[in-house]
């Protein structure tokens, strides 16, 4: 016989959507279920750098950063366009502040902000120069208790030996570790304990980045009585009444019938590994090595279809793309690793098959795969190069291959990265046009000595300034020539961090039908939920802040604790 459990909230996936609507449903009364359908908690969000997007949060006020609500609504319905939905817009920038205030008042989550984060586009009416972005403070893991037995680990590529590294202060002391005494004792401190934590835990305690989102989230979820299940995945949705009022979880020892009398939050992690779906979705015919967790197969937009719900296809693109670097492991294993911090800065270049330039390198990494699909002639691969240099590798590393101390040596012999000790010679080991690369660089190079960049103008918004290096001694903080050899490059191709596409809802975070009706008792968030940003990525933390934002909306009007008016 089925096993029948009772609650007021189902929530479908454990990632920052579907936590936060967890624990915000759970603040106001709720009995709230959690179903993951994986043995561990936190889904992409744990992989992720964590940021999150949040306009007018408490912190900046605090700093006194002041704004309006009028600017970032201008900047995005500069970016956005036709993607822009008013009602959604206004609903995420209202509840943004008020979300953050919640947490840090009520839960165990607190805030770290970086008031020097621009926007992308610093070009467009209402771009914020700071005061937008914040992140989840570091955690220590031993406050989960026996729940850091259920917390996924930090995703091999992006962390050192297992440990994360946080992208500001934290991160340029790292980057910064032979060059000065204070950046090499935080290093040694950081280290140090990791090393101890390994030999006690088998696992890195010290929380950063996303993790450290969903470690804090973990924790105010049980504090508030949240039944977290793991290896639970939803298999079908339950209806009574016209309504959404369950579903049908699969366990080890059977199925389980979790009646929700306010209905189910999905928030599965949309689709970046369902391959029939990106195949329809997807350019270049759906070939993309996506970071997100392998789990993330479409669970709740199928669910969401099967309840009469849509997914939103008229999206400026369905996917949140960044470059990657396929990374043969030892172990016969090929990592995925995206290229965020090195392209902004000064001394690399990425160009294609021809060897020619075909963007800003320092601009966004959506922006940057992009242009690399537009770029690429059809029937081609879509594929670029990142040139650089030896001292360039050694300074600001190179996709996997970080910088000094660490040795390159491997990266080499693995074919990683490639070499030639001229530029003709990378160009023929890399399959680059030689002729072509050379003429690129010999046309960059004359500009590049003067800090100037008049093909695509590098370095003229404060984003492009803030991922550049200003003490590399040139008047460009992104621009630098490469000239002396022996030359590096390493291979991208198109990834993503996970889907825009995702379930029609509206300002509440409701399910939309064919007919734009919500669908009574189902919810959506996170990346089950059509992008706010409706397929743009306007700045860093556009997935992350929106999914806590509709989370909270979605857990809120679930408890009936009011509607954020749009």
């Amino acid at each position: 016989m089925r096993r029948r459990v009772e609650c007021d909230l189902l929530v479908v996936g454990s990632g920052a959507g579907g936590l936060s609507a967890a624990v915000t449903a759970a603040a106001q009364g709720l009995k709230v279920v959690v179903a993951e359908k994986e043995p561990v908690f936190g889904g992409t969000t744990a992989w992720s750098g964590g940021w999150m997007w949040l306009p007018r949060n408490p912190l900046a006020r605090a700093a006194g950063i002041l704004e309006e609500i009028d600017a970032p609504r201008d900047y995005l319905r500069h970016v956005l366009g036709n993607n822009f939905n008013a009602a959604k817009v206004e609903a995420f920038l209202e509840a943004a502040p008020r979300m953050v205030a919640f947490f840090e008042d009520r839960t165990a989550l607190r805030f770290e902000a970086n008031n020097r984060i621009s926007d992308t586009y610093g070009n467009m009416p209402g771009a914020g120069t700071g005061g937008r972005s914040l992140i989840a403070a570091p955690y220590d893991a031993r406050g989960l208790g026996p729940l850091v037995r259920q917390l996924r680990r930090p995703m091999r590529e992006t962390t050192f030996l297992g440990m994360t590294i946080q992208a500001g202060p934290d991160l340029g002391a790292f980057m910064n570790v032979t060059r000065s005494p204070r950046a090499f004792a935080h290093v040694a401190r950081r280290f140090g304990r990791h090393l101890v934590d390994l030999a006690r835990h088998g696992r890195g305690m010290q929380l950063r980045n996303g993790i450290a989102l969903v470690g804090r989230l973990l924790r105010s979820a049980a504090d508030l009585g949240v039944d977290l299940r793991t290896g639970a995945p939803a298999l079908r949705l339950l209806n009574a009444s016209g309504a959404v009022q369950g579903a049908v979880l699969g366990t080890p020892e059977g199925e389980v019938e979790v009646h929700a009398r306010r209905g189910v939050v999905l928030a599965a992690g949309g689709y970046p590994h369902d391959l029939a779906r990106r195949r329809d979705t997807f350019p270049a015919g759906g070939e993309n090595w996506t970071v997100a967790v392998p789990s993330a197969t479409g669970d709740g937009l199928r669910l969401g279809e099967a309840a009469g719900g849509t997914v939103d296809a008229t999206l400026a693109a369905p996917g949140a793309w960044c470059p990657v670097s396929l990374v043969p492991f030892p172990d016969g294993t090929t990592g995925r690793f995206p290229h965020i911090i090195e392209r902004g800065k000064p001394g690399i270049i990425g160009v294609l098959a021809d060897g020619r330039r075909f963007c800003n390198e320092g601009d966004g990494y959506h922006d940057y795969v992009a242009a690399m699909l537009r770029a690429v002639p059809p029937g081609q691969e879509v594929a670029s190069w990142l040139v650089c240099t030896r001292a360039f590798q050694r300074r600001y590393g190179l996709g996997i291959a970080r910088p000094v101390p660490l040795p390159v040596g491997p990266y080499i012999r693995s074919g990683y990265i490639k070499t030639g000790r001229t530029i003709a010679e990378l160009a023929r080991n890399c399959g680059i046009d030689p002729a072509g690369l050379e003429q690129t660089l010999a046309t960059y190079n004359a500009h590049a000595r003067k800090g100037e960049d008049p093909a695509f103008g590098r370095g003229g918004t404060p984003y492009n300034r803030l991922q550049g290096d200003p003490t590399h001694g040139g008047p460009n903080p992104c621009v630098a020539p490469i000239e002396h050899g022996p030359f590096y490059a390493v291979k991208v191709v198109p990834g993503s961090f996970g889907t825009f596409a995702g379930l029609k809802t509206d300002a509440q975070a409701r399910v939309l039908d064919a007919a734009g009706a919500p669908i009574p008792g189902l919810y959506a968030a996170g990346t089950d939920m059509a992008s706010v940003m409706g397929g743009h990525y306007p700045a860093g933390g556009i997935n992350l802040g929106p999914a806590m934002t509709f989370g909270f909306i979605a857990g809120l009007h679930a408890a009936g604790a009011g509607e954020i008016s749009p």
